[in-house]
């Protein structure tokens, strides 16, 4: 390869890969080395190779690597610190010693292996500048060129050497491409992991919705309007809660468009997706009632322990709430992040009694009062033991037929009753004598046992060497879980032994 040849190279990598002249000269200078490397007659050298930009001439030079005893493995191409120091006394491990040697001329053989090394190194350049460009863009919506279409994924030419892929579960249902169509997507994730780093789109994301949202209301944009949330059945149907932080602005309205034109253009790009657009709201309750509309829902209970609601419609109204194959209401679950359980007024209501009488009966039980008493707090919204022991004492003297002697044992009780459930959980979780006084075992690791319902030698005997590394505050290797487990199967040994 002579220097002319070399400099062209150059030029052309780097006008056809886009990449700096910088970075196809360190390929060149990678590839140069390695051929050196295997033309020479001395095994196992090392060799690096320094070209000159302008003139495209180039050195050769040959390398040792400063490394301990331990690492002492080549001596074409190692020198212990020892030796080293004698070659040159201020080196340290991990220095290099480089002496020039003649640059060899290459043949058909080594100019071949250069390329494929050329060609390596350019690919992984390309790759390094797509992942740079494009991780920063994660969470964009970006256009491309229909490349290649297979079973599984479609490729889409991005433009600048770089290169997408959708899987067929990120696309929409029954949506057909062609190769050279133009498509937009949504970039989710820059994955560097793989040995091709790969930028995966999805038409399928609930963000590419919010992303064309903000692209054709420029409210949103503005920062007037703000997307809270996004769900969808992809393809079929979606939601969208708005917020509007000017009240002057109807976020709705804004986001519909004169006459339909906004919601339209954005359904248009996802294949016809009904989209409804739904008044955002702080309160959880009067949120789920803005998604269902315009079903009217009669009464909505919230659980918060459960984070779910009950939610009760009119009978004609059910169909409608609930949607074809119960899409409507799983987009609103979606959307708002809680468990909806649908039902009519009647089984709302026969729920709700249910429930009231089971509350009664656990008040009379555990907080030993009479059942009108119990009844009384019930319907005053009191559902939980926790709720009578700490609510403010006026609502409890509010109550007919409270006083304040009456108030305070009644909250007393409620206390105790807490107290005692308090001990017994913590009880219950506390490590049995026979693991504490277990071989190897420390009252640390067994309280940490403890946590994950390991309270005993029998409980540690069925667990598998997975289960406690899994449990990473034990900071265990596998050979010391192994070990632990052992020990605690002991016993089935003994007894094993014992029966023979």
């Amino acid at each position: 390869m002579i220097n002319k040849d070399i400099l062209v190279l150059a030029e052309t990598l780097s006008n056809e890969k886009g990449l700096e002249k910088q970075v196809v000269f360190e390929a060149l200078e990678a590839a140069l080395a390695m051929a050196s490397r295997k033309a020479s007659d001395i095994p196992n050298m090392d060799a690096r190779v320094s070209i000159d930009q302008e003139t495209g001439d180039y050195e050769t030079f040959r390398i040792w690597t400063v490394v301990n005893e331990e690492d002492y493995e080549f001596i074409e191409r190692h020198y212990t610190l020892e030796e080293a120091k004698e070659v040159q006394s201020d080196l340290d491990l991990g220095d290099t010693i480089e002496e020039p040697i003649e640059s060899c001329k290459f043949g058909r053989i080594e100019a071949q292996a250069a390329k494929q090394v050329i060609l390596q190194e350019v690919r992984k350049a390309v790759r390094a500048k797509m992942v740079k460009d494009y991780e920063d863009r994660v969470g964009e919506l970006v256009n491309g060129t229909v490349k290649r279409v297979t079973r599984e994924a479609i490729y889409v030419d991005l433009g600048g050497n770089a290169e997408a892929v959708i899987r067929r579960e990120d696309m929409l249902p029954r949506e057909i491409v062609r190769v050279n169509d133009r498509i937009r997507a949504y970039l989710f994730e820059v994955n560097t992991e793989s040995r091709s780093p790969q930028i995966l789109l999805s038409r399928t994301h609930p963000d590419m919705l919010k992303a064309l949202f903000e692209v054709e209301v420029p409210e949103i944009g503005e920062g007037v309007i703000s997307v809270k949330a996004c769900a969808r059945d992809p393809g079929n149907r979606a939601k969208v809660a708005v917020k509007t932080n000017d009240g002057r602005i109807d976020p709705i309205g804004a986001c519909v468009g004169m006459r339909g034109a906004r919601v339209q253009a954005v359904s248009s790009e996802l294949s016809g997706e009904r989209i409804d657009i739904v008044q955002w709201d702080s309160n959880p309750a009067q949120f789920v009632i803005n998604i269902l509309a315009p079903a009217e829902v009669t009464s909505i209970v919230v659980d918060e322990e459960k984070h779910s609601m009950d939610v009760a419609v009119a009978d004609e109204q059910l169909a409608l709430t609930i949607g074809r194959n119960g899409q409507n209401i799983r987009l609103a679950a979606e959307l708002s992040g809680w468990t909806l359980n649908v039902m009519n007024a009647e089984d709302a209501q026969a729920k709700s009694e249910s429930e009231a009488e089971k509350t009664v009966a656990q008040f009379v039980e555990e907080l030993e009062i009479e059942a009108d008493l119990a009844a009384l707090l019930v319907q005053e919204g009191f559902i939980s033991i926790e709720e009578i022991a700490y609510v403010d004492e006026a609502e409890l003297l509010n109550l007919e037929g409270l006083d304040e002697e009456s108030v305070a044992e009644l909250r007393n009780r409620a206390k105790d009753v807490m107290l005692t459930k308090a001990l017994v959980s913590d009880a219950a979780e506390q490590p049995q004598d026979d693991l504490l006084n277990m071989d190897g075992m420390t009252e640390e690791m067994a309280e940490k046992l403890a946590k994950h319902s390991i309270l005993s030698m029998e409980d540690l005997a069925e667990q598998a060497v997975d289960e406690l590394l899994e449990i990473e505050e034990l900071g265990l290797n596998e050979q010391k879980a192994a070990q632990l487990i052992m020990t605690a199967r002991a016993p089935w040994f003994e007894e094993e032994d014992s029966t023979k």
